[in-house]
This record gives structure tokens, C-alpha cells and sequence, in this order.
């Protein structure tokens, strides 16, 4: 890959990472209103941007970290199978977009009628109590991955020997 390729994508990378990152810590303060946030209004006001607005972005952010960290991998000399370090980053990602689609999305319905009912006064029976979790498992796999990027540790793969 050509150095003015090579920086463009590694620029668009880079800010897809810092995006994400923003996404999850923009998570964790609604979630942080949501429960702590003192009046109902406020309270419910944070579940419903929670639910409506978080998961896309973040979804949109990971694959384009995804993509852009495949290309880098196929157009550079790291490669995606060669380094120990880039097999991990390519892991936590994929790991981290599932996880948005199959734990995080389906329950968003749920935290935005319950952001409406807390924001009604309505007493809810169940709270979105599990929701602290997702930017904590996020923001660790996503500064792990940056650890990585940054320290490259571990060294080459093993070449598998034929037969």
C-alpha cells in the first residue's frame, strides 16, 4: 500500500477508535443520569436518548474500525494473521459489533419505554439495572485494543507446518 493510502486509512481508523470510544463514554453518562440523575424528567430524558440514539453510531463507528483496521491489515506489512496483536484487536472488534447487535440493539425498545415511563412519573416495575455493563466491557476491550496498537507485544505467529 502507498504511504498516502496507507495514512488515509489509518487516519480513518484512528478517528472510527476515538469515535467509538466517545460513543461508549457518552454511554456510560446517560446511563449515570439514568440512575443517579436525581429528578424523573432527567432520568427519564437519559434512558430515552440511551435507547434511541446510542446503538447505531456505535454499531457504524465499530465497522468502520472494523473495515478500516481490515484494510491496514491486508495493505500493510503486519497483515491480519502474521502478528499475535492484530489477531486480538481483530477479535475484540468483531466480538465488541456482535455484541452490539445481539445484546445491546434488542433491549434499546425496552430502555426508551422505560426512559418515557421514569420521565412520566409512572412507578416501572424493572429498571434497565444491567446497563452499567456494556460501556465498562466496551471501553476495556477498546483500550486494550489501543495497548495493542501502541505496544505491539507477542510478536509473530507461528507458521503452521504442512502435513
Amino acid at each position: 500500500m502507498r504511504v498516502r493510502a496507507r495514512k488515509f486509512w489509518l487516519v480513518l481508523h484512528i478517528l472510527s477508535a476515538g469515535a467509538w470510544i466517545g460513543i461508549d463514554v457518552l454511554v456510560a453518562v446517560l446511563v449515570a443520569i439514568g440512575m443517579l440523575g436525581g429528578n424523573e424528567s432527567r432520568r427519564g430524558l437519559a434512558y430515552q436518548a440511551l435507547g434511541t440514539f446510542v446503538w447505531w453510531p456505535m454499531l457504524t463507528s465499530g465497522l468502520v474500525c472494523l473495515v478500516t483496521g481490515v484494510v491496514l491489515g491486508l495493505g500493510t506489512k503486519w497483515r491480519l494473521f502474521r502478528y499475535r496483536w492484530v489477531v486480538v484487536k481483530l477479535v475484540l472488534n468483531v466480538g465488541l459489533c456482535t455484541l452490539i447487535l445481539v445484546a445491546l440493539r434488542p433491549s434499546m425498545p425496552v430502555v426508551t419505554a422505560y426512559g418515557v415511563a421514569v420521565a412520566a412519573g409512572t412507578p416501572a416495575v424493572i429498571g434497565p439495572t444491567s446497563l452499567f455493563m456494556p460501556p465498562i466491557v466496551s471501553l476495556t476491550a477498546l483500550s486494550l485494543a489501543t495497548v495493542l496498537s501502541v505496544y505491539k507485544p507477542w510478536g509473530r505467529m507461528r507458521r503452521q507446518s504442512p502435513g
